[in-house]
Order: C-alpha cells, then structure tokens, then sequence
C-alpha cells in the first residue's frame, strides 16, 4: 500500500504535500512548528491536516508492517497463492487483513485440529464435493477406535468441526455478515437479577435496547461501564425480529457451502452445519468484534469531546498579570489564603476560619483586608469546591466593609488543584509550603493565566471527560498530549516567566531541556535575546529550530523577539527595513502601512509568501494572544444550594464540561446543572460545541430540580413554555401531588432521558 497516496486521498490534497510532512515528522519537527514555519514545504497544511496526517502515517505504516509479516508467516507455510497475496496487498485495514490471516495464523489445537489428526479432512472433502453421498455410509469408512473416532456420530462430527472452521475462517463471508449485523443488530441491556439496588445509577438501562450502530459514545460507554461492573448483561441480537434474522444469515452461510437441495443427503448434512457454524462460531466471533466496534467508536468520539473541551479550558481567557489572592474554601479546615505578584510568585500566605465551628467571621475580613491592602491585590479567585458560596459571601462582606480596596472577586473551577498540591511538582516549587496552601496558590494562578497554570496538571485530573476513566488510556494521554502542545504553542511562551512545566509543552523541549532553561535563567538572569538561548545546555541547533518562533523575550534586545517571527526569517524582516527606511520600533503596530507592503517584493528561495504575508501580520500586533478577552460570571445571591433552586429562575453561570448530549454549567450551588443539547437553543443543535465551550459564560433558566438525585435541569432558550417548567421537590411537596410526567415532556426527565437513551 502506498501510505502517501493513500493519504493524500483522504485528506483530499497533493502526494507531494503529503510526502513532504512525512519527510519533515520522520525528521523530529513538530506539528506546531511545521504549520507555523513550513508552509511553503508542506504547500499550507494546517495544524488540523497536520495532526490527522499524523495520526493516519502511524496507522497505516503499522498496516504495512503488519501485511509485511502475515505475508511471510504464510509463505513459509508454502500456502501463498497470487490471489491471496493480492487480497492480503489490498487489505485497508487491520480488521480486514486479520480475517484473511485467520485461516493461516498459528492456533491452538481446535477441535477441527484434532478431527485433522484423526483422519478425517478427507470425509469432510468428500461430504462438500459430492452431494449425493449418504453422511452415514461415507462415515462408516473413517471408524478407528485407536485414533480417537469410535464410530459413525463421532466421524461425522469430527468432519462437522472441520467444515464449520474453514466457514468460519471465510474472510469474505465475516464482512459480509458483520456488516449486515452492524446495520441491522439490536444491542439489548438489563439489570443483573438481584442486583437492581447496587445499580441504581444504570436505573435507565434496567431493560433498555437500541440500534448498535446508533447508540451514542455515551450511551455505549455507560452500557461498558454497567457490564464490567457485573451490574448489567450485554445482549446482541442479530435484528428486532431476531429469529427470522438467524434464518437470514444461516441461509447465506449455506449459499457459501453451495448447498441447494437439502432432499440431497450431504446437502442436508451441511445445511444443519451451517447452521451450528453461523450459532457457535460466526454469530459468536461477530458478537465479540461488534460490541468492540461499538466500544471503539464510543472511546474515540469520547476522547474526541474530551480534547475539544481541553483546548477551550486551556485556551480559556486569562484575566492578565496582576496580583491576585487565591482562596480554597474549606469549612472545619479553614479557607487556605495565597496571594502572589502579577508574575505568580508567592508573595503571602495564611488561613482564615470564617466558617463553623469557629466562626471568625469578622477576624477573616479583616486579615483578608490587611493582605489585600499590604499587597495592592486586584483579583481575588475563588476554588468553586465545598464552602464556595459561604467563601464568596464572605468577601462580597468585604467588599462591602472596605470600598476602598477597588478588587474584583470571581469564581474559578479548582479541578485539579488538590492534584497538583501534592504533586512532585508543586512540592519542587514549594517544598516548604503546606500542602493545603499549595493549592490557593494554583487557584490564584489558574485565574491570571490557565494555560500556564493547567500545564502542571494531569489532563485527566481536570474534570472535563465524558467517561474518561473508561476510555483507552494510552491513546487519551496521546491525545490530550497534542492538544497542550497545540495550546501552548498557539499562545507562545514568556521564557523569563514560564515554569519548567509550560517550556516542556513547546515545540521542540522536553523536561531535562525546560529545567536546564531555568536554572540558566535563575543563575545568569533573564534572557535578553533568543540567541542566548543556545547557550543553555542540551539546547542544540534541532531543538533551537523547532523552539524559537514560539519562545517570546518581552523588553529585550530586539522587539522581534517578542514575537512569532522566527530567527530564521529575520533576513526577511531586515529586507523589509532596508526597503522602507524605517527602523523596526518604528515599523512594528503600523498596520496601516504594513498592510500597504506587497508581500510579494519580499519573497526569496528560503522564504516565499505565506511566510513572508505571516511575517507582515504578525509586525501588526507582534505576540498577540488568540485568547479571548477575559469575562466573569456573578452568581445569583441568596442562591448557594441546590435547595434554593426554583423552576423558572434565570441565572447566570460558568460552563464547566461539553458532553455529546448537553452542557454542564456551574451556578454556584456545588452541583452543576445540565442544559440538555434539545434546550441550548431554540434551533436545532448537532454539535453542542458549535454552541458553547468550556469556560463560557451563559445565562440560563431553571427547568426542574431533583433534590433527591442530584440533579438540576437548565435552559438557554430564549422561549420557554410554562409547562416545561417543573416543580422542585420541595415546592411539589407542598403545592400540589406529584404528577406523572409524559414521556416526551421538555423537563429534567426527558432530558436525561433524551441523554440516556432513545
């Protein structure tokens, strides 16, 4: 298979492009490094074209390998023929190219084996060829004690055994039937007897069933979770009206024996073996590589949506460098203070107990008020985990105490926070500092810069995965990889400010790298120019390549350092200067005039236009950030739990986690509430990504509140029927008795039924 036209088909671009980014990965660059400063190579392929060419080069050269040894297993087995050669070349996936190896792959002794070892292929050839043999007089021939065939029933079954293996090795007649299965097949899930109570949780799938090649990544995931736990039983059926459909697929397994008269003796004989093969061995075999399928298909939309909402977290807006106080609420243990300089080093520490059972209420205003006055603080950022709503009570009081402090309070999701605390990092960066305060630090952090923040973090430990913990792990990590890289790369890096743990996720570092950059840092000062950059040790003239563009110097020696212009292409930008007559201060943010300069003038053989047209761009707003600008959503007052809640309430929230089905949004009642994908807007929704991301702020209205389960139901449509609005418990049980509620009815129940099942 020719891995480079192949691709090239798929992505629906030229050979050469392919071939040329092939060449430039084999050579160690990055995706961010070859989208941002190999376009004229690659003929422009984005990041996105990048990373799938990535993704499709590894597959498909382990495809290869893999045919490459199928090939040589059976030609040492002397049973290459040219036309299984061909199939085997031909195979474009792995799943296609195991069918046709399954007939020739080294296996265990079978029971066709040993009927093999017994003698009796030849019966089973004879019972195929010739169809007017009688099965019991052929048999009779093949009797023999000694080796194991003691009469008529056992030759015949041995022979049996050896036609249902060569069936069910048919590669051609798996697709088929896989496919047919796949489009028609009824995946059915139910409660383990006895074990209704353990597996409340899965109340949904306690007799549920749907069309496996419909069932959402969600759904399927949930359904895995249920069965591994032994709580529910997994059931495939081959159609609704299952019956008819195993008399379908027995049928076509007789077409592929030939069998057309079943009055014929052996035609009846291996009309009943087709059956026992399409029962014990294909629908079996089917079964297990369908539900795989499914599982799949469910991990990699599941990781999918994870990575998507990653990228919104990381590339969430930072509020900017400013000083700024970091509170982690706790009740009996106390709120654990940070307060660090715009730069994010720790400037002060402490822990206030305004909560029971000490209650020092006004003793924590008032050490609040000291730090913020003695350290001119600006932002105060609040962990949104328990004591949340009492700590942001607390310092709207002190907000109110003290007018004179001019800071703005604003709630941050802490994900994560108690991971880091007590990681090897943070214990490397604070080794003195308590474990608990650690983590007002990075809440303090994660609100002036999340990307910078977050890097420190195990992806998974942010919260932002739907089924996470039941997706392929290697393949999330891998994932998740990428998408930090492609984050921090897309913003750039302050190299006088960022910590080993943000350098490392640049193009072209790694750890040893990112620490061997602080500490030239630490002991020779801030960097005054990229060039010094190659002085720090292991920072060879590769990883210097692949680095720089992305690395920013802010007031060194040259302003273009503080931008993504890369060092090689500052010929270009010279050529510029020579031209105009001006000097670079005096060029870079005059977009008027940049946007006169014919990109064309300044092209060469290294640099031709779209580096030259990126050049001019970038002199506009040299280092600019992608990000967006930074907003922050005021939780209602009065409003702190989920017992406050009313139907009909509008309130504004922060969105925490996108999943396939919905949006989670915090509204600061420690529960997040679900706007199910149906009610993110009064148009029809596919994608609710394309709607909202993680870290936006929405507004919305309360549907309905189950108290009792933990669960809020939101809106952000516009116009909203009265009667989708449901009660909450409490209000129910007072007012009026409980009513059934329809089916389809637009409350909490449906939306999770919606979310949940079809």
């Amino acid at each position: 298979m020719d891995v480079i036209q192949v691709i090239a088909a798929e992505l629906s671009v030229k050979p050469q492009q392919v071939a040329a980014a092939a060449a430039l990965l084999d050579e160690g660059a990055t995706v961010p490094f070859i989208a941002r400063y190999r376009k004229e190579v690659t003929g422009g392929l984005d990041d996105t074209q990048l990373r799938n060419l990535e993704e499709r080069l590894v597959y498909l050269r382990e495809l290869n390998d893999r045919r490459d040894s199928i090939l040589d297993s059976i030609r040492s087995q002397g049973k290459l023929t040219p036309e299984l050669e061909q199939s085997i070349r031909d195979a474009d996936t792995k799943t296609l190219l195991e069918d046709l190896y399954l007939p020739y792959k080294p296996k265990r002794r079978t029971k066709a084996q040993i009927a093999r070892e017994a003698g009796l292929e030849p019966l089973a050839d004879a019972l195929l060829q010739n169809r007017d043999l009688i099965p019991e007089q052929a048999a009779a021939a093949y009797i023999d004690p000694e080796k194991g065939v003691p009469d008529v029933a056992a030759a015949l079954d041995g022979a049996r055994q050896i036609v249902m293996e060569r069936i069910s090795e048919d590669a051609e007649l798996l697709a088929e039937l896989r496919e047919r299965i796949w489009n028609k097949g009824i995946l059915h899930a139910n409660v383990v007897s006895g074990k209704e109570s353990e597996a409340a949780k899965f109340k949904d799938y306690f007799d549920y069933s749907e069309a496996i090649n419909k069932i959402p990544s969600h759904r399927a995931l949930a359904l895995f979770r249920g069965r591994n736990e032994d709580l529910l039983t997994l059931t495939l059926k081959p159609a609704e009206q299952d019956q008819d459909e195993h008399q379908l697929c027995t049928q076509f397994v007789c077409r592929r024996l030939q069998v057309s008269d079943t009055a014929k003796p052996a035609d009846a004989w291996l009309a009943e073996t087709a059956r026992f093969a399409w029962k014990i061995k294909l629908f079996t075999r089917i079964d297990m590589d369908l539900k795989l399928r499914l599982r799949e298909a469910a991990e990699h939309e599941a990781i999918k949506v994870f990575a998507g909402n990653l990228r919104d977290l990381l590339l969430a807006a930072p509020a900017g460098p400013k000083t700024t106080m970091g509170l982690d609420p706790g009740i009996r243990t106390g709120v654990k203070v940070a307060v660090v300089d715009p730069t994010g080093k720790l400037l002060a520490t402490d822990t206030v107990y305004p909560h029971q059972p000490k209650n020092q209420w006004d003793q924590s205003i008032a050490a609040l008020a000291k730090l913020i006055a003695q350290h001119s603080v600006q932002l105060v950022s609040i962990g949104n985990g328990t004591a949340s709503r009492e700590t942001d009570q607390l310092v709207a009081d002190l907000i109110k105490r003290h007018p004179e402090l001019h800071f703005q309070k604003i709630v941050v999701s802490e994900a994560g926070a108690s991971v880091y605390s007590a990681s090897e990092l943070a214990a490397k960066e604070f080794p003195n500092l308590d474990v608990s305060l650690r983590g007002a630090v990075s809440i303090a952090r994660r609100l002036q810069d999340p990307l910078a923040e977050l890097v420190k973090i195990d992806p998974k430990s942010i919260g932002v995965g739907q089924y996470q913990h039941d997706v392929n792990q290697s393949q999330l990590a891998r994932m998740l990889d990428t998408v930090v890289e492609d984050c921090v790369n897309a913003v750039g890096v302050d190299v006088n400010t960022a910590s080993a743990a943000l350098l490392k996720q640049v193009s072209g570092l790694n750890g040893t790298i990112s620490e061997n950059i602080v500490a030239f840092r630490d002991a020779n000062g801030p960097f005054a120019n990229r060039s010094q950059l190659k002085k720090v040790p292991r920072l060879g003239d590769k990883a210097f390549e692949q680095a720089a563009g992305f690395l920013r110097i802010m007031n060194g020696d040259n302003p273009l350092d503080a931008s993504a212009v890369h060092p090689e292409a500052y010929p270009v930008v010279n050529a510029i200067l020579d031209d105009t007559g001006k000097s670079i201060r005096d060029l870079i943010g005059q977009s008027q005039f940049l946007r006169g300069l014919n990109p064309a003038n300044y092209t060469n053989t290294d640099f031709g236009l779209p580096t030259v047209s990126d050049i001019l761009q970038e002199l506009e707003k040299p280092g600019r950030d992608p990000r967006p600008e930074f907003k922050s959503a005021q939780f209602k007052e009065g409003v702190e739990k989920i017992t406050d809640l009313l139907p009909g309430m509008s309130l504004e929230g922060v969105v925490t986690n996108v999943a396939n089905f919905g949006a989670f949004v915090d509204i600061g009642v420690h529960q997040d509430g679900l706007v199910h994908i149906s009610h993110l807007a009064d148009e029809f929704v596919k994608d609710p990504r394309s709607v909202v991301k993680a870290g936006d702020t929405v507004k919305v209205r309360v549907l309905e509140v189950d108290v009792a389960r933990q669960r809020i139901s939101l809106s952000m449509k516009k116009d909203i029927d009265s009667s989708d609005f449901v009660r909450s418990e409490k209000t129910a049980k007072h007012n009026q008795k409980p009513k059934p509620q329809p089916a389809l009815q637009n409350s909490m129940s449906s939306a999770f039924a919606k979310a949940l099942k079809k």
